[in-house]
């Protein structure tokens, strides 16, 4: 699903120059539930940005299901991103004035999908999710685990190959967090592919495999157990 070699990430400007990710090699393979760790400045929200498709510029081989990322036009990159990933973000960038519905309908808007199929789709996820009575609701009307709940089903609900998670659990209360990642373990029980980026220990206990980064280095790669 993913295989990541020889990937090095500078920033450099007239002041400075980093090397934040340094020869990193890593695979992940369909229907595996892996969460990517580190304090900050470890590199692992670099890593996230490039493995989500937002930065091309790297050095070393990026293919994501099959596709050879760094071969991809500027143009094809955010379609790549809306039919290849589904983004879960801590902020969960949910629009105010649009309903828990609505919000999940916008990616197939952005696939051109028609109205009557985007309701049904938006719909089935919704449930999918245990949110099925809270579809005309909008996101002042739902608690942080709700919120978050319809950003995981709007990043369902291109059915993506991977589901990439950004510190999905980090605006939220112990219970939520809980129930959020006992959400995920069910969609990866379900065959997701599943890839969560966090710094919370709670959260590496459901994941199956966790990647542990340091000073641009992948330093332990591994089960939990």
């Amino acid at each position: 699903m993913i295989k990541i070699t020889e990937l090095n990430k500078y920033y450099k400007n007239e002041e400075m120059s980093l090397h934040a990710l340094k020869n990193v090699d890593l695979h992940i393979n369909k229907g595996e539930f892996v969460a990517i760790m580190g304090s900050s400045g470890s590199g692992k929200s670099t890593f996230m940005n490039v493995i989500g498709c937002l930065d091309k510029e790297f050095q070393g081989s990026y293919i994501l299901d099959e596709v050879q990322v760094s071969l991809i036009k500027e143009e094809d990159i955010s379609k790549i991103r809306n039919k290849k990933i589904g983004f879960v973000f801590q902020a969960f960038n949910l629009l105010s004035n649009l309903t828990a519905l609505e919000n999940v309908e916008l990616p197939l808007i952005y696939a051109g999908v028609n109205h009557k199929e985007r309701v049904e789709r938006a719909r089935e996820v919704l449930k999918k999710v245990g949110l099925g009575e809270r579809l005309s609701h909008k996101p002042n009307e739902l608690s942080g685990g709700q919120k978050q709940r319809v950003a995981i089903a709007r990043a369902l609900v291109n059915n993506p190959a991977i589901i990439l998670a950004d510190e999905p659990t980090g605006n939220l209360d112990s219970q939520s967090e809980e129930e959020i990642m006992n959400l995920f373990l069910e969609l990866n029980q379900q065959g997701k592919t599943i890839v969560i980026v966090s710094h919370e220990p709670e959260v590496a206990k459901f994941c199956k495999r966790i990647v542990v980064f340091k000073d641009g280095v992948i330093i332990k790669d591994g089960g939990v157990r």
